[in-house]
């Protein structure tokens, strides 16, 4: 079964940089909600996300993300898609999802976005 790696790390800016490569899917949701929670427990809002190494979100996956924009949102941050893969894109583009989150193409682009 395919896992997923992640990565992450706090930016200068005041926001945090996540990084995923592999599936995210109902095997492997928990372990990037759980990095998200402990992100917010440390009070950081402003997450850039890196998908592009994602071969495959199924909506457990992106239902992780759903769950998170509202915490964020609340808390004066927001989520930003950075060059998520084009399985990804679709799979946001299919659930509709596209017209809820923020992507970027470049980390600058990202960071600007807050």
């Amino acid at each position: 079964m395919p896992d997923l790696k992640l990565s992450s790390r706090a930016m200068a800016n005041g926001c945090f940089y996540l990084e995923a490569q592999g599936f995210l899917d109902a095997h492997t949701y928990e372990d990037m909600d759980r990095l998200i929670q402990n992100i917010f427990a440390r009070n950081c809002y402003r997450l850039i996300i890196k998908l592009e190494r994602v071969d495959y979100i199924s909506s457990a996956g992106a239902g992780v993300f759903v769950g998170a924009i509202g915490e964020s949102q609340q808390n004066g941050g927001n989520l930003v898609f950075l060059s998520p893969s084009s399985n990804v894109r679709e799979v946001f583009d299919l659930l509709g999802l596209s017209q809820i989150f923020l992507f970027a193409d470049t980390l600058e682009q990202a960071v600007r976005s807050f």
